[in-house]
């Protein structure tokens, strides 16, 4: 059994439910991110997702694109990303780490050699923002050639059809983005996100785990009732740009997002 896999049935064994942070690999440095990585963990992050910095992340919002735009400053690649997650390893061989990003770095390296480096450095699965389904089956083989799991977007407006076509691929979890739109933008409607992920679980037995939309414990909550966990990144990601922003430092900055992930942690805790 993967370690998602066995993360998402451990917390469902316990009744608990997933918390799933996303921050841009490099912003503002390679070590703040490292530092963030083990203090969401302490805080009780359940699964990381890792940003790739890239030129053009399109499904991102203002906040996370700036993100990706101070990590490319310092010229952080996919080759460094996964770099980073070995390092870690070195110290957390249980929480899965997800890459979410897109394509073109992935291509650039090959699908194979991609699927080499990421198993040799502990990544758990894949995110691919930019690929759909339908042209996902090469990346697709090499992943699952190396015990990666192949992790989708479902959307408010993907149909019934499609819905059960990438439900039939994924692995791991599905993600469904609560908003139509970019990351960060817009206001949840929760009986929206009620409705349609009890319609996509008529497809899958994977657990969903929930995101774009959430700013604080709250909202995590509410989302976390519906699905088998929540995703939260612009929130923290803003946090993170203090560092640039304000002048303070990385290490108040990594406090402040690890502080947030304990509140949403203690309210997601308390359903």
């Amino acid at each position: 059994m993967s370690r998602i896999a066995s993360c998402l049935q451990a917390l469902a064994d316990a009744n608990k439910k997933a918390l799933v942070p996303y921050i841009v690999c490099g912003d503002p440095s390679v070590e703040a991110t490292l530092a963030a990585m083990h203090a969401m963990v302490g805080k009780g992050a359940s699964i990381i997702e890792l940003g790739v910095p890239f030129s053009d992340p399109m499904a991102e919002g203002p906040v996370i694109q700036k993100g990706h735009e101070r990590a490319l400053v310092h010229h952080v690649s996919l080759r460094m990303t996964l770099d980073l997650v070995a390092q870690f390893r070195e110290q957390d061989n249980q929480t899965p780490v997800v890459l979410m990003g897109y394509t073109n770095p992935i291509e650039r390296m090959g699908y194979a050699t991609f699927a080499d480096h990421a198993s040799e450095a502990g990544v758990d699965g894949v995110l691919t923002v930019d690929l759909p389904a339908e042209e996902a089956g090469d990346l697709h083989r090499e992943l699952q050639r190396v015990g990666i799991d192949n992790i989708f977007l479902l959307a408010p407006t993907t149909t019934g059809e499609r819905a059960q076509r990438i439900c039939a691929m994924a692995t791991g979890y599905l993600y469904y983005v609560s908003l139509k739109g970019v990351t960060g933008a817009g206001h949840l409607d929760i009986e929206d996100v009620k409705s349609k992920v009890a319609e996509y679980k008529q497809y899958t037995d994977l657990p969903f785990c929930v995101g774009f939309g959430i700013k604080d414990a709250d909202s995590a909550k509410q989302i976390a009732s519906l699905a088998e966990g929540a995703v939260v990144g612009s929130v923290l990601v803003d946090k993170m740009a203090a560092v640039s922003d304000s002048g303070a430092t990385a290490e108040s900055a990594v406090d402040d997002v690890a502080s947030l992930l304990g509140e949403m942690r203690e309210a997601i805790d308390s359903l």
